[in-house]
């Protein structure tokens, strides 16, 4: 004989549940046309949207408040009067499975891609600082010819004054 294994519900099995079980609240309480009936369906019909994901008013989070903000009542509405179907709630959210976002291969497909950016950026950085220590050696050379080149233009126009019998004006002002 072939028996069915048990499954946790998902998102969608649980918000069969919670349709089937707010229609059975309603018909169950004889409120068929009152403004309880209004709030279970209210109620229900969020759960069904927070559940499969499908929001019309709330931030998409499995809790009471945003149940009652998609279910558009007040939260003391679950809390206080409708209890039952707040612990629906709560059972439907805690049997929930979780629904990977993504298949193990894509997250696989996308772990390497990832490594590999960071490869290459890691080789850019390597790059700019062998460039950036490159262009601080240029820079002190630079330096140190400027100085030199200072130091013997100096040199040879001290030479040109003595030559040409000119004083040297700069001295002593220096002095």
């Amino acid at each position: 004989m072939n028996t069915p294994t048990a499954t946790a519900p998902g998102p969608r099995d649980g918000a069969a549940l919670a349709q089937l079980v707010g229609e059975a609240f309603t018909h169950a309480q004889g409120h068929a046309d009152t403004d309880d009936a209004t709030e279970v369906r209210a109620i229900t019909d969020a759960m069904v949207r927070l559940l499969i994901g499908a929001l019309l008013h709330s931030d998409g989070k499995l809790t009471i408040v945003s149940l009652a903000t998609e279910a558009g009542l007040r939260r003391n509405k679950l809390t206080h009067k409708h209890t039952g179907l707040k612990d629906l709630f709560y059972a439907l959210v805690k049997a929930r499975t979780p629904v990977p976002e993504t298949p193990p291969d894509a997250a696989r497909a996308r772990a390497v891609k990832q490594q590999q950016d960071l490869a290459r950026v890691r080789a850019e950085r390597d790059d700019l600082r062998g460039q950036a220590q490159l262009l601080a050696r240029i820079v002190q050379v630079l330096e140190i010819e400027k100085h030199q080149l200072k130091q013997t233009t100096r040199d040879l126009e001290r030479q040109l004054a003595d030559r040409a019998g000119v004083p040297d004006l700069t001295r002593r002002r220096r002095s």
